[in-house]
């Protein structure tokens, strides 16, 4: 049986990575305590919102995804799919959010002050970047919010093979050049590095040719 093709959000998420890569702005961050400054990661940290139902509640939580670039589209995707099906105790970024909501107010207030004034530790928690799609769903455009720096944003598929994708970012950081930019290399990386690793995924796994011949 051949293996099930990476999903929309994996495929996205390893390509920013490969953009921001080589874009060190796409991997800045804005921290305004003790006083506003910029501070540049070595390397991106993708969070992907995953739609869960827990104790019959309807939630969102955040899968940390690091080193995309590097790994392969079918690991990318297994990620976010154990995220989605694994108990919520066994997937440490939710462990994590888990354990900060279980702290008394004050200490929570310390925690958040901490995780986004702190660069690295921002990073680790909120990570540089976030992808989130209501594609699932049927679609539409989302105003996605959150504490990283570039939200990407994508819709259903076309019959035409198109897909709207939005990006929404921090104005402390970059502009609507920059932007721009980065849309139209993400469609380039789409279009070359990410659709040949798919074509070699699928010649990998569609079955051989078997000839019988009479002797």
């Amino acid at each position: 049986m051949a293996a099930q093709p990476p999903g929309w959000a994996a495929i996205f998420v390893k390509a920013f990575f490969l953009v921001a890569k080589d874009q060190p702005v796409l991997r800045t961050l804005y921290l305004k305590w003790p006083w506003g400054r910029f501070y540049e990661l070595p390397r991106s940290i993708g969070m992907v919102t995953i739609a869960r139902v827990e104790n019959a509640e309807d939630c969102v939580l955040l899968q940390r995804i690091s080193a995309a670039d590097e790994n392969p589209l079918s690991e990318v995707d297994a990620a976010i799919h154990y995220a989605k099906d694994a108990p919520v105790a066994k997937v440490p970024a939710f462990r994590k959010m888990l354990r900060a909501t279980a702290l008394s107010l004050p200490l929570r207030r310390l925690l958040w002050l901490v995780g986004l004034n702190v660069g690295r530790q921002r990073a680790n928690y909120f990570g540089s970047f976030g992808v989130t799609s209501a594609a699932a769903y049927g679609g539409g455009e989302l105003h996605a919010l959150g504490p990283g720096p570039y939200i990407i944003s994508y819709d259903v598929a076309r019959p035409n093979q198109t897909i709207d994708v939005m990006i929404r970012w921090d104005h402390r950081v970059a502009d609507a050049a920059l932007i721009a930019k980065t849309l139209a290399r993400l469609e380039q990386v789409l279009n070359t590095e990410i659709a040949a690793e798919l074509r070699a995924q699928r010649q990998q796994t569609e079955p051989k040719v078997v000839r019988a011949v009479a002797t």
